[in-house]
């Protein structure tokens, strides 16, 4: 499927699904889609796409670990599957992937701007960006000085900071990259989304500052 074509199919308002952990509603932002691949493996479909019966679980490696050991993938299939012991690594990696695929697009079409100098005068300007992308292993003094720009001018601009420097490198195929920031759109929703499944999976979470 076309990227763009699959962006625009993911902007439909978001549906509720049951956690087969915890038993509650959430939205699709919250949760994980699981389908049973036809050899009965228990297969990650980050994306919705894939087909067959979904069975959803919360986007957090405790909940997917939970899930195994209580053997709840297959009370979900009423089928005996197979799961990979591995499973909330796997999610994890698809999930940076998915993000790490975004940002090379968003590289490739002007969307994305990088290093603190731009950044730092694009949150200075009469047309700030929508989202801030802070690599986690970045000094915390550059970050504090982006905050203290928006938070002079009264601007709440979202900022995720779940991927690492090396990681955005790779996206954008540039070294050491810690602040990058991009505009409002469909790409900057997307990142925004995953970047809220993937923090239940690692430790520094994507979130909001404002004043």
């Amino acid at each position: 499927m076309n990227q763009s074509l699959a962006i625009e199919e993911e902007d439909e308002t978001m549906r509720e699904r049951r956690c087969i952990v915890s038993g509650e509603v959430l939205p699709e932002g919250k949760l994980i889609r699981f389908v049973v691949s036809p050899d009965g493996e228990v297969t990650p479909d980050i994306a919705v796409t894939l087909p067959g019966r979904g069975i959803w679980a919360g986007a957090t490696r405790e909940t997917l670990n939970t899930a195994m050991k209580k053997n709840l993938f297959a009370k979900a299939a009423k089928a005996q599957v197979k799961v990979a012991p591995d499973l909330a690594a796997r999610v994890e990696t698809l999930l940076v992937s998915r993000m790490l695929a975004d940002l090379g697009l968003a590289r490739r079409s002007g969307a994305i701007l990088l290093g603190f100098e731009t950044v730092l005068q694009a949150v200075q300007s009469e047309t700030p960006p929508a989202l801030l992308v802070e690599a986690s292993d970045g000094a915390a003094d550059g970050k504090r000085k982006l905050f203290g720009a928006a938070h002079a001018r009264g601007r709440k601009i979202q900022t995720i900071e779940c991927l690492t420097s090396a990681e955005l490198g790779l996206a954008v195929g540039r070294e050491n990259v810690i602040h990058a920031a991009l505009k409002s759109g469909r790409l900057s929703e997307r990142l925004s989304f995953e970047a809220g499944r993937l923090c239940g999976f690692r430790s520094v979470s994507g979130h909001e500052r404002e004043e």
